[in-house]
């Protein structure tokens, strides 16, 4: 492991300390707490509210009497509606795929991320440079992806951008949208089991994405010599494979509070339900996700199957990385930021927020864009040899 000396020296920032915390234990919120949470972090433009209007949410969680599924992707499903009938696209799409989260598992959700899809797409219409649907064949199905490259003289480097467990590839797609100034373009993708995959979450799923890095060095205007992968949370335990399975490909990978290992133990599949860090569903998240998963029992089992470690994994080379995660994180324990940084041979550079949660993320000096802004983005610029704009 590189020295935190040498680590900011690289990333030009302060490198925190690290230490455990207990997971809090308390019950799945109650429709009034889901609604006093949820404004508050609309308030504060917070995940997974980012970009939603205050008053707005306000307007929608007062239109909810319980904790259905169909009643919740309702009342924000007459947002985007409206937001649709004035041709505000981008705004459209935001509310839909708030309606369809964390996951399409009711016919209102899925109706609501289906409007979320075609929304994102009209919007993009008007991208300059313009957003390509890729469609990628694969085992008879198809990986389905969005391709932005930029304006400067190619081929050029670009970032393949896998979202999480409850984020998409729209999301991936507007978070990098900035790097294409910078002469990188980027290939956003749902991460197993989430979105369009056409694989659900196993040991094994991260061959949809060795695809689609096949099919992005195959193009004329990318650079093969300069590609780079990014995975947040889930997609954070997806990037870290593609370090080791993809390390003579890739110029490096960046891993955001990345699942390895303690993660996918047992006890911590049991306690879920009482996360509160998570806003709200999250076991059901969960079992849409995984491959065979249907009751506590069977996630609990599938998800022990994914621990890197017991895959043997660690331990082998990978690629350049830059691992970011939070102290507080109660979703990906620290341990398995620091089991990460400590294995293998492989030296790494690191972030970790000390009074962070998920994604290294808190409320008031390091939301979500502040850490992409001034972490990931200075990284990835550099180990892509592209400038800032």
């Amino acid at each position: 492991m590189r020295s935190i000396a040498r680590c900011s020296a690289v990333l030009g920032i302060v490198i925190l300390a690290w230490g455990l915390v207990a997971t809090p234990v308390e019950a799945q919120r109650t429709l009034e707490e889901l609604k006093a949470e949820a404004q508050a972090r609309a308030d504060r433009n917070g995940y997974p509210l980012i970009g939603l209007k205050p008053d707005e949410v306000r307007e929608a969680l007062a239109r909810l009497t319980s904790l259905d599924r169909d009643e919740w992707a309702a009342a924000w499903s007459l947002l985007g509606d409206r937001y649709l009938a004035s041709k505000d696209f981008h705004q459209a799409w935001l509310y839909y795929s708030f309606a369809r989260w964390p996951v399409p598992n009711s016919p209102g959700k899925q109706k609501a991320y289906e409007k979320a899809l075609e929304a994102y797409l009209e919007y993009a219409r008007r991208f300059d440079p313009p957003l390509e649907v890729v469609r990628i064949p694969f085992e008879g199905k198809e990986i389905v992806g969005y391709v932005r490259m930029p304006k400067s003289p190619r081929p050029a480097p670009l970032v393949v951008a896998i979202s999480g467990l409850d984020s998409r590839k729209e999301e991936m797609a507007e978070r990098f949208a900035p790097l294409l100034a910078a002469g990188v373009g980027v290939l956003a993708l749902d991460s197993p089991g989430t979105g369009q995959s056409p694989v659900k979450a196993a040991p094994g799923a991260e061959r949809t994405l060795t695809r689609a890095i096949d099919h992005v060095l195959q193009r004329p205007d990318v650079d093969p010599r300069r590609v780079a992968v990014y995975g947040g949370s889930f997609g954070g335990y997806w990037a870290t494979i593609l370090a080791v399975t993809e390390k003579s490909r890739l110029r490096g990978v960046v891993a955001q509070s990345p699942p390895i290992h303690e993660t996918f133990k047992r006890e911590r599949t049991l306690a879920l339900a009482t996360n509160r860090e998570y806003l709200f569903d999250y076991v059901p998240a969960q079992l849409a996700t995984y491959d065979g998963a249907t009751t506590l029992e069977q996630l609990a089992e599938a998800r022990e199957r994914m621990s890197l470690q017991s895959r043997g994994l660690l331990g082998k080379p990978m690629a350049p990385m830059l691992v970011i995660g939070g102290v507080l994180d109660t979703q990906v324990p620290i341990a398995d930021i620091d089991l990460l940084m400590r294995s293998g041979e492989t030296p790494k550079d690191v972030w970790v927020h000390p009074r962070g949660g998920h994604m290294g993320r808190d409320a008031r000096e390091w939301p979500d864009p502040v850490i992409f802004k001034r972490i990931t983005t200075p990284w990835l610029l550099r180990v892509l040899d592209a400038k800032a704009d």
